[in-house]
């Protein structure tokens, strides 16, 4: 089998499968473990995939730019985000965290909404400006441009001083197994940083970033108090999140 075949193969069994296991696929087709690893190498370079240990996932499709990200699934985000925001009560200290799909949310909180909203995302807190009942503390640092948000020792600093209630996180890839991820190392260790300061941390989750994975780890899935996801999406997707402690709610 050529090289370009296996590759096709290999990209087709992980779109039906959702997971490549090197050792079966070898011995499926009667080739070393090597080879495989080498195809999977290869294919990751060309971000088509996601490495894991024993083999691979789909690669997330949300790690590119903040205007790249704007388009994509615009529909399922703004259903998310208004589920979220239906979540917040007044008189909670909420932190939001930068992101695309956290703008949907921001944009359905009740006009009469009395929160304080925490945020190290200047796109965001501009946003939350137009919501003249509740106060906005702005997170300060260095600018993350990939993301649009401060970053950094005087980031995680001013947060030291604030517990927040809820803390929406913004991520790139959620696996039942392989946890929540993000394709930035630094920005994965702030991000679980903001969630051990919260009560409780949430994730809005479109079908792109179900059932794949990024390079950095932020934390378990199970670490999550709820996970919210589009209500089109198949039980056989979502039932590897059945039974982890945490709440799913399908909007």
């Amino acid at each position: 089998m050529l090289t370009t075949q296996r590759k096709q193969l290999i990209l087709g069994r992980l779109k039906a499968d959702g997971q490549i296991v090197a050792k079966t696929l070898s011995q499926e087709l009667g080739l070393s473990e090597d080879t495989i690893r080498r195809d999977l190498r290869e294919l990751a370079a060309e971000g088509l995939l996601q490495r894991v240990h024993g083999g691979a996932l789909p690669a997330s499709p949300t790690v590119v730019d903040l205007q790249a990200r704007k388009q994509i699934s615009q529909e399922a985000k703004a259903v998310l985000g208004k589920a979220a925001a239906n979540l917040i009560q007044s008189g909670q200290v909420v932190l939001l965290d930068g992101g695309t799909t956290h703008v949907h949310l921001v944009r359905h909180l009740p006009a009469d909404l009395k929160a304080t909203f925490v945020t190290h995302s200047p796109t965001i807190a501009v946003e939350l400006g137009e919501h003249t009942s509740c106060e906005v503390v702005l997170l300060g640092g260095r600018l993350f441009r990939h993301s649009m948000v401060a970053m950094g020792a005087a980031t995680l600093e001013a947060l030291s001083h604030i517990r927040p209630d809820l803390f929406f996180m913004g991520v790139t890839g959620v696996h039942a197994q392989e946890g929540l991820s993000t394709g930035d190392l630094e920005e994965a260790h702030l991000k679980r940083a903001l969630s051990q300061r919260a009560a409780e941390t949430i994730v809005l989750a479109d079908s792109k970033k179900i059932g794949v994975a990024s390079q950095y780890v932020i934390a378990p899935v199970r670490e999550l108090g709820t996970l919210i996801v589009e209500k089109s999406l198949p039980e056989e997707v979502l039932s590897p999140f059945e039974g982890l402690g945490i709440t799913l709610l399908r909007a």
